[in-house]
């Protein structure tokens, strides 16, 4: 199975936010050994440079970066990303670019806990509990 995982559910382990940082950190762990495979856009790389930038000096968030690398395949922003993210009916830009991405990069799912925010999504977007329900 192969998942692209939105930025808030890493977020959610970084930050180590109570509630939802339990199965973010399981689903963390099945990529690592491969359970699964976790996707994540370049994009969230970017995203979590930018929100953290006032949490990690320079060398943790080169670290933080290291380890997201070996956990997951990072699928890069391509133009058709962007392309294609234009002409999808969604709010919010960014969300349209990781529905384009996980499409392109063939998922199964995108893991968010924001389903809402990818109703319009051709790839169905499910939350993490319900990722680890399935497994």
């Amino acid at each position: 199975m192969k998942v692209l995982i939105d930025t808030n559910v890493i977020l959610d382990v970084l930050c180590k936010r109570n509630g939802f940082y339990e199965d973010a950190v399981k689903i963390m762990r099945y990529c690592e050994i491969n359970k699964i495979t976790g996707v994540i856009s370049a994009l969230t790389i970017l995203n979590i440079v930018y929100i953290m930038r006032k949490e990690l000096d320079a060398q943790k968030t080169r670290e933080v970066i290291e380890k997201l690398q070996l956990i997951f395949v990072v699928a890069d922003l391509k133009s058709e990303d962007i392309k294609r993210a234009l002409a999808m009916n969604f709010l919010d830009f960014e969300d349209a670019l990781q529905s384009a991405s996980a499409l392109r990069v063939k998922a199964d799912y995108i893991i968010t806990r924001n389903i809402k925010d990818f109703t319009s999504s051709r790839v169905p977007a499910i939350k993490p509990k319900e990722l680890l329900d399935r497994i």
